[in-house]
Parts: structure tokens; sequence; C-alpha cells
């Protein structure tokens, strides 16, 4: 099978000979960009819970990689001490980790006053999960001495929080102030050489966010899409890799967050956007009128 052609820029630890650790890395923006890794010759180690999927995972990666070196952990990120586990495996094969696609997430759905059991998954994985990835790799990391990248998947949920899902949104907003403070803790250390990135998908068609869809909306970005312009990126100093989609443009995601930041500091309502008495001004207000 041909490999897909690469992108022509992006971060110097997607190199050739460099270990790369994906999790959510069964199935979409995790697949796709561990294909995308492997690809550039990096050894690639597909961590996911879904055991069923990572068999076939394995095989995409390996069809794309010039060596064939891929890697499977069924591993949940919830669980501190199989991540522990899986760390002290792979630095004492590998010696180092030089990237961390820190990707694994869910999203059950979920109500202010719904099940606590979708609240409790959403919040083990996608923030207390994804936090004690990144602390236990990232800790190895920086160790090591060696140049590293830790991307983190966030969401444009975690940043306007749009009514709907309440968990999900939490979970991300949770993680983007993380991983802004991983990044501040980062960069002032005493020749450091490790730094985060804080990925920021727009409408993308995967397992996740299918729901009962077969096809794909003319809306939504495949994760192939999203993974090459994470890579393109990843090539920039940008910490904050805010995707578009086939219906939202960079232009209006940066209205949206600017609207979202006014409700605080000219104390509108909350969710503004989708409040009565507010939100034809907005449509206004994004259309410059």
């Amino acid at each position: 099978m041909p490999r897909e052609k690469e992108p022509t820029m992006t971060h110097p630890v997607i190199a050739d000979g460099n270990v790369a650790v994906v999790t959510g890395g069964a199935s979409g923006i995790g697949l796709a960009a561990a294909k995308r890794f492997a690809a550039a010759g990096m050894t690639v180690c597909l961590v996911d819970r879904i055991e069923e999927r990572l068999a076939a995972a394995k095989e995409a990666v390996a069809a794309e990689s010039p060596s064939g070196t891929v890697l499977t952990s069924n591993t949940d990120v919830g669980d501190r001490a199989a991540v522990e586990a899986l760390a002290k495996n792979l630095f004492g094969r590998f010696g180092t980790i030089h990237l961390l696609f820190d990707n694994a997430g869910i999203q059950p759905g979920s109500s202010i006053f719904g099940p606590q059991a979708n609240w409790d998954a959403v919040l083990r994985v996608n923030l207390h999960g994804a936090i004690q990835v990144a602390q236990i790799f990232g800790e190895r990391m920086v160790a090591g001495g060696e140049p590293g990248l830790i991307v983190v998947s966030g969401s444009k949920q975690g940043i306007t929080t749009p009514p709907g899902d309440p968990a999900y949104n939490v979970s991300k907003a949770g993680l983007k102030a993380f991983t802004e403070a991983l990044q501040h803790d980062l960069r002032n250390r005493q020749g450091g050489r490790v730094e985060a990135r804080l990925m920021i998908p727009g409408f993308v068609f995967t397992p996740l966010t299918r729901g009962e869809r077969v096809e794909k909306p003319d809306g939504a970005w495949t994760p192939e899409q999203t993974a090459d312009f994470m890579l393109e990126k990843l090539g920039t100093d940008e910490f904050y890799i805010l995707c578009p989609d086939g219906e939202v443009t960079r232009e209006m995601d940066e209205k949206r967050i600017a609207w979202a930041a006014g409700d605080i500091v000219e104390n509108r309502p909350p969710l503004s956007r989708w409040h009565s008495d507010w939100a034809e001004k907005f449509k206004a207000w994004a259309a410059g009128r």
C-alpha cells in the first residue's frame, strides 16, 4: 500500500528513529496522526482501551511506516497504575519518548442533572486521565534531557462552552487550563527541551462524533485533514492549534472566542450567544453590523 503524502512542514521531533506515543490511537484523529508519525519513520505506540480496534489500527499504521515498527497497548488512561506501568515499560525499552500525543477522550453525552455515571466517566478519562498521562510521561521526558513534544487534545467546547454537553465542556476547559500551565512550567525550566501544545479540533467526523450518522457531513473535516493541519502548525511556534473545518473559519472561531470572553468583561448573561436577549446581537456583531 503506498504511503500517503507527508506534510512538508512539521516539528523537528517528528523524525526518523524517534518514538511517538498516541493515546486514543486506535481511531479518529489519534489514528490519523499515528499514520503520519509512522510515515515520518517514527516508532509508534498506539494506546487505546478498546482492544478490538488495536489490531486493525496497528496494521493500518504499519502500512504507512518505512520500518513497520508499531506497538500497541490496551491501557485505560484513567487508571494511574496502568499508565505508570506503560511508561515504565516504554522508557525502559526506548530510553525516552520524543512525542506524546495525549489524545484519548470519550463523549457519552451529559446534562446538568443527568446520570452521575456519565460525568464520572468523562472526567475520569478526558480530564484526570489526560492530565496523569502528561504528568507521568512528561516528567520522564524532561528528566531524559532530549528534545520532546507533548500535544494535548482539547476542544473548542472547552473554550466557548456551548450548551448541550456540560461534562465534556468541563473536562476540556480543565484540560486547556492544565496544558497552558504545563507549557508555562516547561518553558521556564533551565535548559528545558520539552514543550507542550494544545490541539483544538473543529468539527471532525470520527467515531466519537458520528452519532447515528453513516456518512460524513459536508461541513466536517476528516481525521486525516485534521492531522495534516496539526502537523503543519507544529512546524510553527503556535501553542494554540486552532483548527477550522468545512463550516467554521478561523475568523469566525476568533469572534466566538472573543464574544465568550466578553461575557465576563461586560458581565453579560453566561452563554449569551444562546440567550434570547443576546443571540441576535451576537450574530449582528459577528457579521460586522
